[in-house]
């Protein structure tokens, strides 16, 4: 039997609705303070969070879906704002805010090295795609890539981050994406040395870059999450509403079958799912205590979502084994229909 695009997303919300799309299924509660940050490795086997406790904390994903405590990351002397895995998930940056880049082996738990400058606090990073370089927003605004030991490789001066700004590199290592005035996103070419802007008329907080580096989601004050274009000139090609954001650092994320998916945290303390493609909003997920700060969608297992809240706690939400067999079956319905467009 063949089936239009139309059905196939009329089926798919079917689906989606029945089944209460996704369940919860196991709460972390090992942080002791609030929980601000957090992202699945790139093979999905781990998680790791970050928060105002001063630590971070790398978790392991059983084969049967269980998230269980493997390491807890103790060293920085400030809350930590971002995690970061390599390109191997061999290794994980954590960031204190304001303070060092310390660099962990995801095997022992053990501490590689501490990235730091006199004088200057890091409050962003992210790794080079050849796993041998990693880069850094610093407290004077500027961007800096280092190699493994500390050695500064290049450097980027002027009005290129922000005191909280997030940051990401193209999987070709060519162009570093960094917030760098509170309503614009910064393009900078590596390679040609030029520069392109994303404007948005309200207040930025975060954003995240797709996975095939075609999209970025951005944050706003405003209570909308907008979704860019950034091949070529950049293009707002979509806007997601519902969820409530004014005052905190919320972040969202792409994820489902073919990142057909958009989730974000909110300060109702829900989690929000929309369609990318019909923006239409999915469900809004009860259960955290206090606001929702941070999504993470597993790369490898489109049917398991990570939530991170002020009440400490660590959400995984996910279908049952029954569920998940349905859901494969409309994967090419969803796959025609997220490609961003308007």
């Amino acid at each position: 039997m063949i089936f239009s695009t139309s059905n196939m997303l009329r089926m798919l919300r079917i689906d989606i609705y029945c089944n209460k799309f996704p369940l919860m299924e196991q709460i972390l509660k090992e942080h002791y303070d609030e929980v601000w940050f957090l992202q699945f490795s790139h093979n999905g086997k781990y998680l790791a969070s970050s928060s105002n406790d001063r630590t971070a904390i790398i978790w392991e994903v059983n084969e049967n879906g269980g998230v269980s405590l493997k390491h807890t990351l103790s060293g920085h002397q400030k809350p930590v704002s971002i995690v970061s895995w390599s390109p191997d998930d061999h290794q994980i940056l954590t960031c204190g805010m304001d303070e060092v880049i310390r660099r962990w082996d995801i095997n022992s738990g053990k501490c590689l090295h501490v990235h730091e400058k006199a004088g200057l606090g890091m409050i962003s990073c992210g790794w080079f795609p050849d796993g041998k370089r990693i880069f850094s927003g610093m407290s004077d605004k500027s961007i800096f890539m280092w190699d493994l030991n500390g050695k500064e490789l290049e450097c980027w001066k002027g009005q290129r981050t922000l005191k909280i700004s997030d940051m990401a590199v193209t999987n070709d290592g060519k162009q570093i994406i960094s917030m760098c005035r509170e309503t614009a996103i910064l393009l900078l070419d590596r390679e040609a040395k030029s520069e392109k802007m994303i404007e948005e008329e309200h207040t930025i907080t975060s954003f995240s870059l797709s996975r095939d580096n075609k999209f970025l989601l951005v944050n706003l004050l405003n209570q909308e999450i907008h979704l860019w274009s950034i091949e070529g000139d950049p293009k707002l090609v979509a806007k997601y509403k519902g969820h409530k954001h004014s005052r905190f650092i919320i972040r969202s994320c792409f994820g489902g079958f073919a990142q057909a998916f958009i989730a974000s945290g909110s300060e109702d303390s829900q989690v929000y799912i929309w369609h990318r493609g019909t923006r239409e909003l999915v469900e809004a997920l009860p259960g955290h205590s206090g606001a929702v700060n941070c999504v993470s969608w597993n790369p490898v297992n489109p049917h398991m979502l990570a939530s991170a809240s002020d009440d400490r706690t660590i959400r995984i939400w996910g279908l049952n084994e029954v569920n998940l067999k349905r859901k494969d079956t409309h994967s090419n319905g969803v796959i025609h229909h997220c490609n961003g467009g308007t």
